[in-house]
C-alpha cells in the first residue's frame, strides 16, 4: 500500500476514547482503532469485561486502558473526563457507542426506562464530547463519531424510546458539527448508522432465525452485517481522510435504507 493512502487513513499514535467498549460494536471499534495504532481508552460499566478487552488488545501489540464508568450518570461527566485523560492525555478521537434498548411497548414503557435510555443513548454523547472539546481544540482538531441506527430514520416495533434517542442522535450530530466544526477548531462530528449486526444488543433479533432472515432480505446486499463491515467507515471518520466531512450520518446497512 502506498504511503499516501496509509498516511491519509492513519490514526497511529493518537488517543481514542470509545464508550460501550465492553461488548458489541463499541468493543469491535476499540479493537480496530488499537490495531490501527491508536492508544484506546475503553469506557463501560463492566470493569472485568473491559480488562479482558485490554488483555486481548495487548496480546495483539495494541495499547489500551480501562476507564470503568456509567455514562448514564450525566452529572459526573466532568469526573469521567478527568479520569479518562489521566493515562494517555486528552483524546482526539471519540466514539460514542454506548447504548441500551429496553424494547418495551409504547403503552407500558416506564418513565424511568425512558429516561435511562435517553440519558445513555443521547444525553451522554453530548456532555461527554463537550468535556473533551477544549482539549481537541488545543490539539488542533479531533474526530467525533456517534453511533446512529436504522431507527434514526425508521420506526420498529417496541422501539419508541430507543428510536427517539437514535433519531435525536441524527440531529445531535448535525448540531454538534454546527457548534464545534468552525474553521479554526479542526473538529469534525459525524455518525455511523449500522444496520443489523450480531451483538448483545441485537440478540433478540438473531436468536430468531425468521426475524434475522427478514432483515437480511430487506437489504440490497442480501445479508445482515458482520462487524468488520464497519471498519472502513470507522477509519475514514477517525482519520484526516474525513477532514472536510462533518455533520453527516453514514449508513453501513447493506442498503437497508436504500429500499
Amino acid at each position: 500500500m502506498s504511503a499516501f493512502v496509509t498516511d491519509l487513513f492513519s490514526v497511529d499514535g493518537r488517543v481514542a476514547l470509545v464508550t460501550g467498549a465492553s461488548s458489541g460494536i463499541g468493543r469491535h471499534m476499540a479493537e480496530v482503532l488499537a490495531k490501527a495504532g491508536a492508544k484506546v481508552i475503553l469506557v463501560a460499566r463492566r470493569r472485568e469485561r473491559l480488562e479482558q478487552v485490554v488483555k486481548e488488545i495487548s496480546e495483539s501489540d495494541g495499547v489500551a486502558s480501562v476507564c470503568a464508568w456509567d455514562v448514564g450518570e450525566i452529572e459526573k461527566m466532568e469526573g469521567l473526563a478527568e479520569a479518562c485523560s489521566a493515562v494517555f492525555g486528552n483524546p482526539t478521537i471519540i466514539v460514542n457507542a454506548a447504548g441500551i434498548n429496553p424494547r418495551q411497548p409504547a403503552d407500558t414503557i416506564p418513565i424511568a426506562s425512558w429516561n435511562e435510555t435517553l440519558a445513555v443513548n443521547l444525553t451522554a454523547p453530548f456532555f461527554l464530547t463537550r468535556a473533551f472539546v477544549p482539549g481537541m481544540r488545543a490539539a488542533g482538531g479531533g474526530n467525533v463519531i456517534n453511533i446512529a441506527s436504522l431507527q434514526t430514520t425508521r420506526a420498529f416495533t417496541n422501539g419508541i424510546a430507543y428510536g427517539a434517542s437514535k433519531g435525536g442522535i441524527g440531529q445531535l450530530t448535525r448540531a454538534m458539527a454546527e457548534a464545534w466544526s468552525g474553521s479554526s477548531s479542526g473538529i469534525v462530528v459525524n455518525a455511523i448508522a449500522p444496520g443489523f449486526f450480531p451483538t448483545e444488543l441485537t440478540a433478540p433479533v438473531f436468536d430468531d432465525p425468521a426475524t434475522a432472515n427478514h432483515h437480511a432480505a430487506m437489504t440490497c446486499i442480501g445479508r445482515n452485517g458482520r462487524l468488520p463491515d464497519l471498519d472502513g467507515a470507522l477509519l475514514f471518520l477517525a482519520s484526516q481522510a474525513s477532514n472536510y466531512v462533518t455533520g453527516q450520518i453514514i449508513p453501513v446497512d447493506g442498503g437497508y435504507t436504500a429500499k
